[in-house]
Protein backbone atom coordinates (compact mmCIF):
# COMPACT_ATOMS: atom_id res chain seq x y z
CA UNK A 1 0.00 0.00 0.00
CA UNK A 2 1.12 3.26 -0.73
CA UNK A 3 1.53 6.00 2.64
CA UNK A 4 -0.98 9.10 1.62
CA UNK A 5 -2.82 11.04 4.72
CA UNK A 6 -4.86 8.26 5.52
CA UNK A 7 -3.66 4.95 4.41
CA UNK A 8 -0.51 3.16 6.24
CA UNK A 9 2.12 1.49 3.97
CA UNK A 10 1.68 -2.54 5.09
CA UNK A 11 4.73 -4.89 4.18
CA UNK A 12 3.38 -8.80 3.75
CA UNK A 13 4.10 -9.68 7.17
CA UNK A 14 2.06 -6.95 8.69
CA UNK A 15 -0.99 -8.11 6.12
CA UNK A 16 -0.88 -11.73 7.37
CA UNK A 17 -1.50 -10.06 11.14
CA UNK A 18 -4.01 -8.42 10.36
CA UNK A 19 -5.99 -11.00 8.12
CA UNK A 20 -4.84 -13.68 11.41
CA UNK A 21 -6.44 -11.00 13.93
CA UNK A 22 -9.50 -10.24 12.34
CA UNK A 23 -10.28 -14.08 12.21
CA UNK A 24 -9.40 -14.27 16.21
CA UNK A 25 -8.63 -11.00 17.65
CA UNK A 26 -7.55 -13.10 21.29
CA UNK A 27 -4.43 -14.30 19.45
CA UNK A 28 -1.76 -14.01 21.89
CA UNK A 29 1.61 -12.83 20.31
CA UNK A 30 3.16 -16.00 20.88
CA UNK A 31 0.67 -17.65 18.53
CA UNK A 32 0.82 -14.59 15.78
CA UNK A 33 4.66 -15.55 15.94
CA UNK A 34 4.04 -19.24 15.30
CA UNK A 35 2.04 -18.56 12.30
CA UNK A 36 4.30 -16.04 11.29
CA UNK A 37 7.51 -17.46 11.84
CA UNK A 38 8.55 -14.72 14.27
CA UNK A 39 9.16 -14.33 17.82
CA UNK A 40 7.67 -13.35 20.22
CA UNK A 41 8.48 -9.53 20.24
CA UNK A 42 8.64 -8.58 16.44
CA UNK A 43 5.18 -9.91 16.98
CA UNK A 44 4.64 -7.80 19.82
CA UNK A 45 6.34 -4.76 18.30
CA UNK A 46 4.05 -5.06 14.65
CA UNK A 47 0.92 -5.36 16.85
CA UNK A 48 1.77 -2.35 19.10
CA UNK A 49 3.04 -0.08 15.95
CA UNK A 50 -0.33 -0.86 13.82
CA UNK A 51 -2.55 -0.28 17.10
CA UNK A 52 -0.84 3.21 17.85
CA UNK A 53 -1.24 4.32 14.58
CA UNK A 54 -4.71 3.62 14.47
CA UNK A 55 -4.80 0.53 11.94
CA UNK A 56 -6.18 -1.81 14.30
CA UNK A 57 -8.69 0.55 16.00
CA UNK A 58 -10.22 -1.87 18.75
CA UNK A 59 -10.98 -6.23 19.69
CA UNK A 60 -14.09 -7.54 19.79
CA UNK A 61 -16.16 -10.77 20.29
CA UNK A 62 -18.59 -11.15 17.14
CA UNK A 63 -21.54 -11.63 18.82
CA UNK A 64 -24.90 -13.82 17.74
CA UNK A 65 -27.92 -11.18 17.65
CA UNK A 66 -30.75 -13.46 17.42
CA UNK A 67 -29.50 -15.48 20.68
CA UNK A 68 -29.69 -12.29 22.36
CA UNK A 69 -33.35 -11.91 21.26
CA UNK A 70 -32.72 -9.66 18.89
CA UNK A 71 -34.94 -10.75 16.01
CA UNK A 72 -35.23 -7.63 14.01
CA UNK A 73 -32.17 -5.69 11.33
CA UNK A 74 -33.56 -2.90 10.30
CA UNK A 75 -32.29 -0.34 7.72
CA UNK A 76 -33.61 2.89 8.56
CA UNK A 77 -33.66 6.16 5.55
CA UNK A 78 -33.62 9.52 7.32
CA UNK A 79 -34.22 12.28 4.94
CA UNK A 80 -34.26 16.03 6.59
CA UNK A 81 -35.90 19.18 5.15
CA UNK A 82 -33.27 21.54 6.15
CA UNK A 83 -29.32 20.72 5.73
CA UNK A 84 -28.21 24.34 7.01
CA UNK A 85 -29.67 24.06 10.15
CA UNK A 86 -28.28 21.91 13.01
CA UNK A 87 -30.78 19.19 13.40
CA UNK A 88 -28.47 17.06 11.34
CA UNK A 89 -25.62 17.11 13.75
CA UNK A 90 -28.03 17.11 16.75
CA UNK A 91 -29.98 14.11 15.35
CA UNK A 92 -25.83 12.35 15.13
CA UNK A 93 -25.15 13.14 18.60
CA UNK A 94 -28.52 11.74 19.68
CA UNK A 95 -27.69 8.65 17.35
CA UNK A 96 -24.05 7.99 18.72
CA UNK A 97 -25.38 7.37 22.24
CA UNK A 98 -28.23 4.59 20.96
CA UNK A 99 -27.08 1.03 21.63
CA UNK A 100 -29.37 -0.64 19.01
CA UNK A 101 -28.20 1.13 16.23
CA UNK A 102 -25.39 -0.54 14.91
CA UNK A 103 -24.60 1.96 11.91
CA UNK A 104 -25.45 5.59 10.72
CA UNK A 105 -24.19 6.39 7.52
CA UNK A 106 -24.58 10.26 6.06
CA UNK A 107 -24.73 9.08 2.54
CA UNK A 108 -25.71 10.26 -1.21
CA UNK A 109 -28.81 9.96 -2.52
CA UNK A 110 -32.60 10.23 -1.68
CA UNK A 111 -31.72 9.80 1.94
CA UNK A 112 -29.30 11.88 4.27
CA UNK A 113 -28.64 8.42 6.84
CA UNK A 114 -29.00 5.23 6.40
CA UNK A 115 -29.26 3.71 10.14
CA UNK A 116 -29.03 0.00 11.31
CA UNK A 117 -31.12 -0.74 13.75
CA UNK A 118 -31.48 -3.82 15.95
CA UNK A 119 -34.68 -4.52 17.87
CA UNK A 120 -36.61 -7.69 19.73
CA UNK A 121 -39.53 -7.82 17.66
CA UNK A 122 -41.58 -5.82 14.98
CA UNK A 123 -43.26 -4.20 17.78
CA UNK A 124 -39.72 -3.16 19.66
CA UNK A 125 -38.25 -1.66 16.27
CA UNK A 126 -41.76 0.32 15.78
CA UNK A 127 -41.85 2.11 18.91
CA UNK A 128 -37.98 2.59 18.48
CA UNK A 129 -39.16 4.73 15.57
CA UNK A 130 -42.08 6.70 17.36
CA UNK A 131 -40.47 7.30 20.64
CA UNK A 132 -36.64 8.06 18.92
CA UNK A 133 -36.85 8.70 15.42
CA UNK A 134 -39.95 10.55 15.26
CA UNK A 135 -38.74 13.33 17.73
CA UNK A 136 -36.07 14.39 16.17
CA UNK A 137 -36.70 17.65 14.73
CA UNK A 138 -36.12 18.29 11.00
CA UNK A 139 -36.65 14.79 10.00
CA UNK A 140 -39.31 14.85 7.05
CA UNK A 141 -39.03 11.46 6.37
CA UNK A 142 -38.20 7.78 7.67
CA UNK A 143 -38.39 4.59 5.06
CA UNK A 144 -37.56 1.35 7.07
CA UNK A 145 -36.36 -1.68 5.48
CA UNK A 146 -36.42 -4.87 7.13
CA UNK A 147 -33.69 -7.64 6.89
CA UNK A 148 -35.52 -10.78 5.70
CA UNK A 149 -32.50 -13.10 5.27
CA UNK A 150 -28.41 -12.21 6.17
CA UNK A 151 -26.76 -13.30 2.93
CA UNK A 152 -23.83 -11.86 4.11
CA UNK A 153 -22.88 -9.70 7.24
CA UNK A 154 -19.07 -9.04 7.34
CA UNK A 155 -16.93 -6.95 9.17
CA UNK A 156 -13.25 -8.08 8.34
CA UNK A 157 -12.11 -5.62 5.63
CA UNK A 158 -9.71 -7.44 3.05
CA UNK A 159 -6.15 -6.87 3.24
CA UNK A 160 -4.47 -8.50 0.79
Amino acid sequence: MRKTDQTVELDAVDKQLLTLLQRDGSLSSAALGEHLALTVTPCWRRRKRLEDLGVIRDYQANLDRRKLGFNVMAFAQIRFDNHSADAPEKFERVILALPEVLSCHKVTGEADYVLTVLAQDLDSYGQFVEDVLRRQPGIVSIQSSLALREVKAETRIPVE
